[in-house]
């Protein structure tokens, strides 16, 4: 038998087939193109998670970045100083329970932006903020009690200042502002400085009740 007049039959669907791959590569490529980018707005910063080797250490700038679509993708931080309300309560030394509003503008180091996202995730202020204002009030109010609170008031919030900031630090966060907004104490004891308030009011109209006859009566007999 002569093999070289064998004949090979053609596959059918070869073209198809083709096709298919010729598709399937140019919808590679305009997947690629349309993902392989990413842009960084004023104000803001990025890191990029890789599927392999977890969060890159590099942080990258506002402008245009290049990435491998589908392995990497970026995470965006809004870097700018952000004020946030926080209310946390307390007991004083003499263990009265004194609410404390607070406004603190805050704003994370950008060189550890990767670091805050392995430990704290992307909403990393909510989580800090609390926890370090929380702490440093139970720590700072127990030195004072309740009427050393307001009559050193300005004091106090300085020294609270101090430890949240040094609190913030530790977890890679600047603080631009922290203020005291205001303060309350439990119910006892605003009753008492009400009372207290009611019997100073009355005993003045008293005295003016009383003072105001005589005044007169001096002036009769000039």
């Amino acid at each position: 038998m002569n093999v070289n007049n064998v004949k090979v039959p053609k596959m059918p669907g070869g073209g198809a087939a083709s096709a298919l791959l010729k598709l399937g590569a140019a919808g590679l490529g305009v997947y690629w193109f349309a993902n392989n980018s990413y842009k960084v707005d004023g104000g803001h910063r990025a890191i990029l998670f890789n599927r392999i080797i977890g969060v890159k250490d590099e942080v990258y700038p506002e402008g245009t970045h290049f990435m491998v679509p589908w392995l990497e993708r970026p995470i965006i931080f809004d870097v700018r100083p952000r004020p946030h309300l926080v209310e946390s309560t307390a007991w004083s030394r003499d263990r009265q329970m004194v609410k404390i509003g607070l406004r603190v503008v805050s704003r994370p180091m950008l060189d550890k932006l990767p670091t805050i996202y392995r430990r704290l995730g992307e909403n990393y202020n909510e989580i800090v903020l609390r926890s370090i204002i929380d702490k440093s009030l139970e720590e700072l109010l127990r030195h004072y009690n309740a009427t050393e609170l307001i009559t050193k008031i300005e004091y106090v919030s300085w020294q609270l200042k101090d430890q949240v900031t040094a609190g913030a630090l530790n977890f890679f966060f600047v603080l631009d502002d922290v203020s005291i907004t205001t303060i309350a104490f439990g119910k006892d004891l605003t009753a008492g400085v009400e009372a207290k308030q009611v019997d100073a009011q009355g005993a003045e109209m008293t005295k003016f009740v009383f003072e105001k006859p005589s005044t007169v009566i001096r002036a009769q007999v000039e």
